[in-house]
């Protein structure tokens, strides 16, 4: 039986998989014996720095072995991990900061060239509650209170007793919450969606029966660690299969594709992009990657011909689509053996554990065919937005249906298309981009008088924004993105900006972007 809590996953793992390779990044080699005792040595340095159970605990970092460490090290005492967008400029990093109180971040200064400190800085002051910064590229001597790097944060928790730890530990149960995931939504303000141990363990569990993860499997994940596909579905999947995690860090084709040939991955996850690139590279065939079995090209579209060629083309002996969203990671799941064809327009029936709804307007079950907005109830559902009862309430209904905002069909199989977005979120290269984010961003410019935002079609990244804007002293686009570069991460930021006299609107007010996408 699959244990209900982070503790127990870890004992189970050190004692079922011992000496077998759990972490894989570059020179580095973690079995799951030295990933249990790795992460109880983070606890005790959470513990000596002044984490305490129910405490949040941030992570702002790319993929690399500490990421799991530090996520599984803060979960053992009970903490919450709060995993933070590596683009995100320093106000975003700094409002999610301030709204779950974290009580310490872990980040990677220097990451791409970004010094994430000096942009909270930037951003304001430090917030009062965030009593550690640990720096995992700071130089030990270098570092200055409160800002300290990896081996100084772990020296520190030798200090801390058998005693103390286990009383840590003895604090967590399934029901403890494990992660703040956040999300902005229509108001533009991020929203902490909470799950449990229990589910997040859950949601793991069915995604690697799904893909029927072994010992024997080597996982390369490019999906972002601070993402759930590539934590909950993504390391920590692995971990209760144990099987190996390959983190990548920063995606480059070339670089996959020796990944894949020098370490036999056979399983690779990612966004419809990933895959897009991998079968144009123009130097495929030089590489043998027929270790790969299987994939997931997780999205709510894909091109119509994407599965076939993940099958024809890369070689790939599984391939599978899937739908999720925060509130619920892994919803939906395509069968085993389904024609390609098929995988390119649905989604799949729901997971084990999942109910599935299309619901209409007047509150009726959608007809075979017909759309309806997506209802999902289940165990893995979230307990709901953190301190935010309201939106909660909204949200899940009195009988426990999530109501997801995305709009779908029921197939003669019980298998999902999504149709449209309620919300008119928008990917960018696998990020989901919430207009009213952005909009909000604009709307703070003393010279943009209002704006709206779409997403349209791109080829290489699927869809990027376009911002139409009525503005005042003849600002220009050029001004208006350089504006928007401190203010938001790269994939937000619109790709092109329309200047225009007004908006177009309905009788009550209520902008018409339907015309505006037309």
């Amino acid at each position: 039986m699959t244990p209900r809590t982070i503790p127990a996953l870890l004992e189970k793992a050190k004692q079922s998989y011992a000496d077998r390779p759990a972490i894989v990044d570059g020179a580095t080699t973690l079995t799951y014996t030295d990933l249990a005792e790795a992460a109880e040595n983070a606890a005790r340095a959470f513990l000596a720095a002044g984490v305490r159970s129910g405490d949040r605990v941030a992570i702002w970092a790319p993929n690399r072995w500490e990421f799991p460490v530090a996520v599984l090290g803060a979960q053992t005492i009970g903490a919450a991990v709060v995993p933070l967008n590596t683009r995100y400029r320093g106000h975003e990093a700094r409002e999610i900061l301030e709204r779950s109180r974290a009580t310490a971040l872990i980040t990677l200064n220097g990451f791409l060239g970004a010094d994430y400190v000096q942009m909270l800085r930037d951003a304001g002051p430090l917030p009062e509650h965030l009593i550690a910064i640990v720096d995992l590229s700071g130089d030990d001597a270098a570092s200055s209170a409160p800002v300290v790097g990896w081996s100084a944060f772990l020296a520190k928790g030798e200090e801390v007793t058998d005693e103390r730890l286990d009383g840590a530990k003895a604090s967590v149960t399934p029901d403890t919450v494990a992660d703040l995931l956040f999300t902005s939504g229509t108001t533009g303000k991020p929203k902490g969606v909470m799950s449990a141990q229990r589910q997040t363990i859950g949601v793991a569990d069915v995604w690697a029966r799904g893909a029927e993860l072994t010992p024997e499997d080597r996982y390369a994940i490019v999906n972002p660690f601070f993402h759930g596909f590539g934590y909950k579905a993504g390391f920590i999947a692995a971990f209760t299969s144990g099987a190996a995690v390959h983190p990548i860090a920063t995606y480059d084709p070339t670089q996959a594709l020796k990944l894949i040939q020098d370490e036999q991955i056979t399983v690779l996850p990612g966004a419809p992009t990933i895959f897009a690139t991998l079968i144009n590279h123009p130097d495929l065939k030089t590489y043998d990657i027929s270790s790969l079995r299987f994939a997931i090209a997780g999205a709510a579209s894909v091109p119509e011909s994407l599965f076939s060629d993940m099958l024809d083309i890369l070689g790939i002996d599984e391939v599978k689509g899937a739908y999720g969203l925060t509130e619920c990671m892994v919803a939906t799941a395509t069968r085993p053996g389904e024609d390609p064809a098929h995988v390119a327009q649905v989604v799949g029936p729901a997971v084990e554990g999942l109910e599935i709804r299309t619901v209409t307007e007047s509150g009726e079950d959608a007809a075979q065919g017909e759309d309806g907005e997506v209802w999902i109830r289940g165990d893995n559902v979230m307990l709901g937005y953190f301190e935010n009862p309201e939106a909660t309430q909204e949200a899940i209904d009195a009988d426990g249906w999530l109501h997801t905002g995305d709009v779908g069909r029921l197939d003669e199989h019980g298998c999902l298309k999504i149709t449209d977005r309620i919300k008119d979120m928008f990917t960018v290269g696998g990020f989901n981009v919430y207009p009213a984010e952005v909009e909000n961003a604009l709307a703070d410019h003393p010279d943009i008088v209002e704006s709206a935002v779409i997403g349209v079609p791109d080829a290489r990244l699927g869809s990027v924004g376009r911002a139409f804007v009525v503005v005042r002293n003849d600002l220009v686009p050029d001004e208006i993105d350089t504006w928007l570069k401190d203010r938001l991460a790269n994939y937000k930021r619109p790709k092109t900006y329309a200047v225009v006299d007004a908006l177009p609107r309905n009788a009550s007010g209520k902008i018409l972007k339907t015309e505006l996408r037309s």
